[in-house]
């Protein structure tokens, strides 16, 4: 099987769970899923053996935000996010192809369900998300910090976009 008709049996395997158009690009399959179906867009994978989780990361959407003095380029959209929103990936490898389920949540509710159930090595990228960008990873079996020190200061999240480093100054 080459690689567009192993992206293709992804994309007809998730189908049930994609919310909007997936989107395959070269070597790469985007799938948008809801956070509800998560856990179930992870076990189609799973139990189809299509291929194995190889990372997890995190993305920092914020909102355009006008800056003062500064008119936009662009009218904001009229179909967009209203608010601030982190965007899980989980990218999953057959051969060369890999699939990303992307799921976004709002800075308000960033829970999202943990993985571990199905893929236990999940535990080590579900940290990851938790401390660097704020997801709250909902049944993650050890929530303990992973690469930052102990007494970092709680809500400072270092991989989004508004840390400056500032916030640590005086600690």
């Amino acid at each position: 099987m080459d690689t567009a008709q192993t992206l293709t049996t992804a994309q007809t395997l998730l189908q049930p769970v994609t919310v909007g158009a997936p989107k395959i690009e070269g070597h790469r399959l985007d799938i948008p899923v809801k956070r509800e179906d998560l856990l179930r867009a992870v076990k189609i994978l799973v139990d189809a053996h299509w291929g194995y989780l190889s990372a997890i990361t995190g993305l920092d959407l914020p909102w355009p935000k006008p800056k003062p003095g500064i008119k936009p380029a662009e009218p904001a959209p009229e179909a967009g996010p209203l608010e601030d929103e982190l965007e899980a990936l989980y990218h999953f490898a057959s051969g060369a192809a890999v699939a990303t389920i992307r799921v976004r949540v709002p800075y308000h509710d960033t829970r999202i369900p943990s993985i571990c159930p199905i893929i236990p090595s999940a535990t080590l990228y579900e940290r990851e998300l938790q401390e660097m960008l704020g997801f709250i990873v909902e049944g993650t079996p050890v929530p303990d910090k992973l690469l930052l020190p102990d007494d970092w200061p709680a809500g400072l999240y270092p991989l989004r976009k508004s840390f400056t480093g500032a916030e640590l100054a005086g600690k």
